[in-house]
């Protein structure tokens, strides 16, 4: 039977409360999974977590409880699961609204030497993205379009930020991530054989003047500086997204789904 933890002064919640940090999640090389969806999506992508916290206080009929337990029950041996109070909880979830599911598992982000991508694949590159909203939303749309794997070059926000892991909604599990400085991630390309294409507003070619069917990696940057001199003078093409109004920009994370879904038009024919 497994025993309530139930004071916030024990040495595990404090530990969780410390993985806010990144010096010490990259310290321990693991990050959090906070909520009942994410961990699923983490799950079905095959993610096995180190240590579960669960509070049933947050489901009242039990249902979503059982369910989860039984998606974990195959691997009880190896993952611990730990019941907590809804006190302790609110302690070491971040989420404001939280469903009483928390995991700790091992950082998503790999060595971009380890990545191994398809034959043609379509890749995302984002240079000095900082905020985890859009990296996370970029990841959604990196799920949802297949694509191969997303590279930040030049990185600033961690793939491990547990608020990054909560915009991507768990993708960031589904769809294989690295960093790298941006002179590995073009010598990567290089040696992949992955046509880089920069995304620039005074590019001459649209979007859809290219053929973005090949082996492919778009680039997208930073709003207020947009990509380096470094990465655009590596591209092999620059195009600029059509447009029509008073402002100059996309978010990037809009930048990045239409250019990804241009991409995917085109291999599929449409």
């Amino acid at each position: 039977m497994r025993v309530e933890l139930t004071s916030t002064r024990n040495p595990r919640v404090k530990h969780l409360v410390a993985l806010r940090r990144r010096r010490a999640r990259d310290e321990f090389g693991v990050t959090l999974i906070d909520g009942y969806d994410e961990l699923l999506l983490a799950l079905d992508a095959g993610v096995r977590p180190q240590t579960v916290y669960c509070c049933p206080a947050y489901d009242p009929d039990g249902s979503r409880h059982e369910a989860l337990l039984g998606r974990l029950e195959p691997d009880a041996a190896s993952i611990e699961i730990v019941p907590v109070s809804r006190e302790v909880f609110a302690k070491v979830s971040y989420r404001e609204n939280p469903d009483g599911w928390l995991a700790v598992v091992a950082s998503p982000a790999a060595q971009l030497s380890a990545l191994t991508v398809p034959a043609s694949p379509l890749v995302l590159v984002c240079e000095a993205v900082e905020k985890p909203g859009n990296l996370g939303a970029m990841l959604r749309t990196a799920d949802a379009a297949g694509v191969a794997a997303v590279v930040a070059a030049g990185p600033v926000t961690d793939w491990g930020n547990p608020n990054l892991v909560r915009a991507s909604k768990g993708t960031v599990f589904s769809v294989p991530v690295a960093s790298a400085p941006t002179a590995e991630v073009v010598s990567w390309l290089d040696a992949n054989g992955i046509a880089l294409v920069a995304t620039l507003p005074e590019a001459v070619t649209t979007l859809d003047q290219l053929d973005l069917t090949g082996p492919t990696a778009i680039a997208v940057g930073a709003e207020h500086a947009g990509l380096s001199a470094e990465l655009v003078a590596a591209a092999r093409h620059s195009v600029r997204i059509p447009m029509f109004g008073r402002v100059n920009s996309l978010n990037v994370s809009a930048a990045a789904a239409i250019g990804l879904y241009e991409a995917v038009r085109q291999r599929d024919g449409l």
